[in-house]
């Protein structure tokens, strides 16, 4: 194999293959990358074995062959050349020759026939989605997936095809984000996937802000995200998620309208002085009045008060702040409403006359 091509675009493909690769392996092969060059169509692989990012580009010039090399070792040598540098790269027996300019480098490389790839035949279900939707849908969802929870279940977003939308829902039992799109033709069958924490953080760096539509593609083990040059493969998490709209299902009579951004200083100014295990702020509600208070262990008190559309009656209740301030950031309108009812009941917090979009957190006991 010998090809050239520009160190920026060889950078950025690099960029987007080698986040996928884990620093800690068990198999040697797994640190490097796949470099393919077919008919003058370079393509680059890196996988865990979980997820596989593959991006293609097109090469200045070059003879087709493949091979695998240390995918970080590859990504830092392309960094330290100077920028609008051009870059050969050419196996020689076990190696991989690098040039550019004056500069030279031979890395170790193993054998192209020993990668492994992720086995994913048959898709039984397909659909396509705009890349600013499907990015969106996740923003809005992912910060409340679980982190190493022994619910594995938990440590991933569910997407679920419905009919005309699909819904990506996250919790980790204790808030519960859920986002709903209008797919641009019906899905098959009802259908849910959990995607693993790992592959939600990879499709947000993945997925554009262009136009381009996303082919996803699911079975009962995979599902395949492709864009024009570019394919993210993952397992799926083999388990059943909750039953998020009974969760959701709760009754929540009484309703507070707040500008968003007011609502997030105070809660972050009162935060200063929560329980750093357990971050709770009391928020008690009265007529055309949010106060919210917090205290700690080392009885310092914080307390901050703003005016709010609210007409029921008078609330007391405890939320983790963190929960609120994230769910307040993935708003993006300047008013957000919230529905309550009682200390047992959670809170459902919303855009004012747009329910795609919910977020429910659990209260807490101060």
């Amino acid at each position: 194999m010998k090809l050239l091509i520009e160190r920026d675009q060889l950078l950025n493909l690099l960029i987007a293959v080698t986040s996928v690769v884990e620093r800690r392996q068990t198999l040697p092969i797994l640190a490097n990358v796949l470099i393919l060059l077919e008919a003058n169509t370079l393509t680059l692989v890196g996988t865990d074995l979980e997820v596989e990012a593959s991006i293609e580009a097109e090469a200045l010039k070059g003879s087709d062959g493949q091979c695998t090399v240390a995918a970080r070792k590859l990504l830092d040598i392309c960094r330290a050349l100077p920028e609008q540098a051009t870059v050969e790269l050419e196996t020689v027996d076990s190696r991989l020759k690098i040039r550019s300019g004056r500069s030279r480098f031979s890395l170790q490389t193993l054998a192209a026939v020993d990668f492994p790839r992720l086995e994913t035949d048959n898709w039984e279900e397909r659909v396509q989605l705009e890349q600013p939707v499907l990015r969106g849908l996740f923003e809005k969802t992912a910060f409340s997936m679980a982190q190493q929870d022994v619910r594995y279940f938990l440590n991933g977003v569910l997407l679920e095809l419905d009919g005309t939308t699909m819904v990506a829902v996250a919790t980790d039992g204790h808030r519960l984000a859920r986002s709903r799109a209008v797919l641009p033709s019906p899905a098959g069958e009802h259908r849910q996937a959990i995607i693993p924490r790992k592959a939600v953080l990879e499709l947000s760096r993945f997925l554009g802000d262009g136009g381009d539509e996303i082919t996803i593609e699911l079975n009962a083990n995979h599902a395949r995200f492709s864009r024009p040059g570019a394919v993210l493969t993952t397992k799926l998490i083999d388990g059943k998620f909750p039953d998020y709209k009974a969760v959701m299902s709760q009754v929540l009579s009484q309703k507070m309208v707040a500008d968003r951004t007011l609502l997030h200083e105070v809660l972050a100014r009162t935060s200063v002085l929560t329980n750093e295990k357990y971050r709770g702020v009391r928020l008690d509600l009265s007529k055309g009045s949010l106060k919210v208070s917090a205290h700690n262990p080392d009885q310092e008190e914080a307390s901050d008060e703003i005016a709010v559309e609210y007409g029921g009656e008078n609330l007391e209740i405890g939320f983790n702040v963190t929960y609120l301030m994230d769910a307040l950031r993935a708003m993006p309108t300047e008013q957000i409403e919230a529905e309550l009812e009682d200390v047992n009941s959670g809170c459902m917090l919303h855009v004012p006359g747009d329910e795609d979009t919910l977020y429910l957190i659990m209260p807490m006991r101060l």
